[in-house]
């Protein structure tokens, strides 16, 4: 090959022959003789050495032209082609390969680009569909509670309201029935009137009413007398005989009759009003805590949960019916707030009891008890706990209202509550509910023939191995929970704290099926705990 025949190659084929070719020489060069097998044999001097330090000194790579004005090489034009050719189709392979990589590149950076502005109108559309959803919701909310107003207003007519009264320098809020009771009282007065009035005319009657003589007996001699009076005085002429008096005592007693049948009905419906007046009552008070209440505006929590409407306020906490966005679902948001004149020390006791409350309810998953979704705070003093929500009501204002129920609905209600707490026994490690009444059972659909569902483990216990031995575990908070419902060793006063078990829980449920089915709680009796 000529001089000018390799600088006239392209520069890209120029490099690949020169890197060969110094692969080559320093191949050769580590052997005196070359290659055995007859291979190209090549021969340097010192001037190509000196050449080679010169092409590196000057930052640029040694030119395949350096080596041959001073070495010789048995590779002939024809294997130089060859090479050439096979570099060149590799190169091509390889140009092909980067283009196809490239091009794939441009494609995947498109196909990004695409789904990012895909992406980006979803959300879009997402967050439109959002805010309608929370348009929506808000407009329904509204439409609820000027619905809820207007029927507590014409209720209050109806069935009653709060009045405030003075009495001194103070005052207090007294209740007066409306016009549905007072009916009801015009009613029992009038059959008061009527049964008294019966029972005069029957007193009447009673005098007026006819001898009965037998005729197989003769007559006394009074009674001949009195006969002979009456013949005097025309007694025996009087019209009002036997048969009239027995038809006009027959009407006293049919009136009678009717009147206990109307005041029988009068009984019914004043019960129905009482129960109903009950849910006015609770709905007054409701709407009065809502109206009072800073989230009533329908704020959006976390960025996460639209308050709807108040559920009900105790204590330090409310509870608001919620819709969160991200799952699309309804929730119950507790709604904890801490009296800002509270000490420091107070303060974090109460949120401590609080995260270990959180943290015992999270990690339960049971059908029969109310699942625990979320945590968060909304200051120093405010932090939210968000719940699976029940439309249902309570058992405790289930028995308010209708006093008791039949023995396969409290079964029923008592196999759910078992159920529940053979779970909680069951789990590692075990749990307490500790204060386990009918306020603490919600009814899912409000009937006592339906789900139920355990909430509240505020006073919960850890049965863990520190704390729980073989007579059980240290009561540490001894006064909490509700009287009624805790058996007799929680109230055990002495030097050492009580021991409780898991049993406290089965005594509270034998409280409450007691309760469902008499409709009045267990009379306390002081007596020393049951013993083994």
């Amino acid at each position: 090959m000529r001089m000018d025949e390799l600088h006239s190659l392209d520069p890209r084929r120029q490099e690949l022959l020169e890197a060969r070719f110094i692969g080559a020489v320093s191949g050769n060069t580590g052997g005196s003789t070359g290659s055995a097998s007859g291979g190209p044999k090549v021969m340097q001097t010192h001037k190509c050495a000196s050449s080679y330090a010169q092409g590196k000194s000057s930052g640029r790579g040694p030119k395949i032209s350096d080596y041959f004005d001073v070495s010789k090489t048995d590779l002939t034009l024809l294997k130089l082609a060859a090479l050439e050719s096979n570099k060149n189709l590799d190169l091509e392979k390889k140009e092909g390969r980067i283009d196809d990589l490239l091009r794939a590149n441009c494609d995947l950076r498109r196909q990004i680009d695409e789904q990012q502005k895909l992406l980006e109108r979803f959300k879009e559309r997402l967050n439109k569909c959002t805010t309608m959803s929370k348009k929506l919701l808000i407009e329904k909310s509204t439409q609820e509670k000027q619905s809820c107003r207007e029927k507590s207003m014409q209720d209050r007519l109806r069935l009653g309201h709060f009045t405030t009264v003075r009495h001194g320098a103070s005052y207090t809020e007294q209740w007066t029935d409306g016009y549905a009771f007072q009916n009801l009282v015009k009613q029992q007065e009038w059959i008061n009137q009527q049964r008294e009035e019966i029972e005069r005319q029957r007193k009447l009657l009673a005098k007026r009413k006819p001898p009965s003589t037998p005729s197989s007996q003769s007559p006394t001699p009074n009674e001949s007398k009195q006969r002979k009076t009456k013949v005097v005085n025309g007694a025996d002429n009087d019209p009002f005989l036997k048969p009239k008096y027995h038809e006009q005592e027959e009407i006293f007693k049919l009136r009678l009759g009717h009147l206990k049948k109307e005041e029988a009905e009068i009984q019914a419906e004043l019960e129905r009003l009482e129960r109903v007046r009950n849910l006015h009552i609770r709905e007054l008070k409701r709407i009065n805590n809502e109206d009072s209440s800073q989230f009533k505006d329908h704020p959006t929590l976390n960025e996460r949960y639209l308050l709807l409407h108040l559920l009900g306020r105790g204590g330090f906490s409310e509870v608001y019916k919620a819709f969160d966005l991200f799952e699309q679902r309804y929730a119950a948001v507790k709604i904890h707030q801490l009296n800002k004149n509270w000490r420091e020390e107070k303060k974090e006791n109460y949120h401590k009891h609080a995260c270990r409350e959180y943290r015992i309810h999270k990690q339960l998953d049971h059908p029969r008890i109310v699942k625990l979704y979320d945590y968060f705070s909304l200051d120093t003093d405010t932090y939210c706990t968000v719940l699976e929500f029940c439309e249902g009501n309570d058992l405790d204002f289930y028995l308010k209202q209708h006093k008791l129920m039949s023995e396969k609905e409290a079964r029923s209600i008592v196999m759910q509550i078992v159920n529940a707490l053979r779970y909680l026994n069951e789990i590692k490690p075990p749990i307490i509910h500790y204060d386990l009444k009918p306020g603490n059972i919600l009814l899912v659909d409000g009937t006592a023939c339906g789900e139920i569902k355990i909430t509240d483990f505020g006073l919960s216990k850890i049965m863990d191995d520190d704390s729980y031995g073989v007579d059980g575990m240290d009561l540490t908070s001894q006064g909490a929970g509700t009287y009624w419902y805790l058996p007799p060793e929680c109230f055990v006063v002495g030097k050492e704290p009580p021991k409780i078990s898991n049993k406290v829980d089965v005594w509270s449920v034998g409280v409450i099926f007691f309760q469902c089915l008499y409709g009045r709680k267990v009379r306390r009796i002081v007596s020393k705990p049951f013993s083994e």
